[in-house]
């Protein structure tokens, strides 16, 4: 009797076991992300930056939920249109596929397919807006989705309150990339246009004082005489300048010039168009 009763506890034990779920890793079943939402307005795009594929994540073929996967030989020249999702909490703190701690407030992203690292440019088709996130993680394996984008990624295109977003993503050549921006930074920005150089004689609220002295200037220093009127804290001002001055010795002995005539507190300008 001893024997039997200890078989029934032993074939009770071994159901039991076979009945319940396997234990996840995550502590909750469902994901979700912060209580309040985050502004993640601070947190930048990713750097696109040449890499060595990871150790982890990069096996070809794989297999998830019944259905097998084939990682591309290269990223070169990927681009798609599709579904967008992200992930948030669930997953926080969790190792992705190549073996990183996923952070939900980092620009990172989830692709079945590309290689671990890759760089890619996120556009919003719905509003326009662009995020650059390094994808280092697998996923997402739903029907209509190519991509699973951190919450701050998805925060920054404005897809958080649909959960998801049609969006075309494409792969970055980060070498390509690099060289671009080294070549902007070399480029000097652009000059605004200008009319020339020009002394500033003066400024008057009074419209009229302003052509008086412009009018005797050019009398008096055989150079033109210009009133541009502008606005100030105060109101509208009006300036008076000579020119345009095309040489260093025209310039220097036009501020001579105003001195003997008592103007003071005249000043070189590059005059805007």
């Amino acid at each position: 009797m001893v024997r039997y009763g200890v078989l029934v506890t032993l074939i009770a034990v071994v159901l039991a076991g076979c009945s319940s779920k396997p234990k996840s890793r995550y502590s909750v079943e469902h994901d979700y992300g912060p209580k309040s939402p985050v502004d993640v307005s601070h947190v930048k795009d990713a750097v696109p930056r040449v890499e060595p594929k990871s150790r982890g994540g990069n096996k070809s073929p794989y297999r998830v939920l019944g259905k097998t996967y084939h990682i591309m030989p290269s990223s070169l020249g990927y681009k798609e249109r599709g579904g967008a999702s992200w992930y948030g909490k669930k997953f926080h703190g969790h190792l992705t596929s190549n073996g990183e701690r996923y952070d939900m407030y980092a620009m990172s992203a989830a692709h079945k397919s590309l290689p671990l690292p890759t760089f890619v440019k996120v556009t919003n088709l719905a509003n326009g807006r662009q995020v650059i996130v390094r994808v280092n993680d697998r996923g997402p394996f739903h029907p209509g989705r190519i991509i699973d984008l951190s919450y701050a990624a998805a925060s920054k295109l404005g897809m958080l309150a649909q959960g998801t977003a049609q969006v075309e993503v494409e792969a970055i050549d980060p070498a390509r990339w690099q060289s671009s921006q080294q070549v902007l930074a070399a480029e000097p920005p652009t000059p605004a246009p200008t009319l020339g150089r020009f002394v500033q004689a003066g400024a008057f609220s009074n419209e009229a004082n302003a052509r008086a002295l412009a009018a005797r200037l050019e009398q008096q220093l055989a150079l033109p005489g210009k009133v541009v009127s502008t606005q100030a804290a105060q109101g509208l001002l009006y300036r008076v300048y000579v020119g345009p001055l095309k040489s260093d010795p025209l310039i220097e002995q036009t501020l001579k010039r105003l001195a003997t005539l008592g103007v003071t507190g005249a000043r070189l300008v590059d005059l805007p168009q």
